[in-house]
């Protein structure tokens, strides 16, 4: 059943909404939160890739896209012209190897979701509407996490639909590719939640940009040295521990431990599997709880 509140009626609250202006009242049906929050997703996910913006918005996140897609067509059109037993690189492993260009793309779309209202202050009129500040914040953040899953899920459809036609072995093709669209969610969850974080904290688009590739980078940065000197004096499981503190080491280790794919210390043990996942989610939802509180709070000043 759609959800509809009356014509001309106020919020629950009892408040009028901002677009009473006290004279020639729209009288037709009135959306509820629900509609709007699904349309705050979708314009949101087009927002993100510049449709329905100028045409310079479409730019960044398309070359990105493409330069993203490049290597999976040109794997595609070696399997076809040349034949192989095997993809040259696992559908897991695909995303690790783009990691720059996937931090790029989240680092500079979060701002266009999260700072662009902030800075116009248009947010107010959202949240004059009766939209809770919460759905506000989840339908950002769900609109990133699209746009972050077409970019990691396009590869791997194109890997899979390659090794398809060209005749390799159906079952085992199915299951790798499972498991890197499962590991794919985990990371985007965690990407969409701290790009939208850093995004939503500040006004300025730059600023943004520079502190969530900073932050992907740095961290991704110190993590993989610590683990690379862990390994060569012999201290595997602090190798192991120090994956936890970065999404992208979060993932090479799960992709390490799921997969064949040959990464620095890969938890071992189901303990640190658990571990690592439960750690990606936990950021993931921490990143999302601090989102809502963010806008809970722009609502109320």
């Amino acid at each position: 059943m759609a959800d509809r509140t009356a014509p001309g009626a106020a919020t629950d609250g009892g408040r009028s909404v901002i677009h009473d202006l006290g004279y020639r009242p729209y009288t037709g049906p009135r959306l509820g939160s629900g509609a709007i929050a699904r349309s705050l997703v979708l314009t949101g996910f087009r927002n993100a890739f510049g449709l329905g913006r100028s045409g310079r918005s479409k730019v960044l996140p398309f070359l990105l896209l493409g330069l993203n897609l490049l290597p999976a067509v040109i794997v595609a059109g070696v399997l076809a012209f040349i034949g192989l037993d095997r993809l040259p690189i696992g559908y897991a492993q695909y995303a690790s190897t783009t990691q720059v260009l996937l931090g790029v793309f989240v680092a500079s779309q979060a701002p266009v979701l999260f700072s662009r209202d902030l800075r116009h202050g248009t947010i107010a009129l959202y949240l004059a509407r009766p939209l809770p500040s919460a759905v506000y914040a989840v339908a950002r953040w769900l609109s990133l996490l699209l746009a972050t899953l077409v970019f990691l899920v396009l590869p791997v459809v194109i890997l899979y639909a390659a090794a398809l036609l060209t005749e390799l072995d159906v079952a085992e093709q199915t299951r790798q590719a499972v498991v890197a669209l499962g590991l794919a969610v985990l990371l985007a969850l965690s990407l969409a939640g701290v790009a939208g974080l850093i995004a939503s904290w500040s006004t300025r688009r730059g600023f943004a940009v520079v502190a969530t590739i900073a932050f992907l980078v740095i961290a991704n940065g110190v993590v993989t040295a610590v683990q690379g000197i862990a390994s060569d004096e012999g201290h595997a499981q602090v190798a192991e521990v120090a994956g936890l503190f970065s999404p992208y080491s979060l993932y090479r280790g799960l992709m390490g431990a799921w997969t064949d794919a040959e990464t620095l210390a890969p938890p071992t043990g189901t303990g640190m599997v658990l571990a690592y996942v439960t750690v990606l989610v936990g950021l993931s939802a921490a990143c999302l709880g601090a989102l809502v509180l963010r806008y809970r709070r722009e609502a109320s000043a």
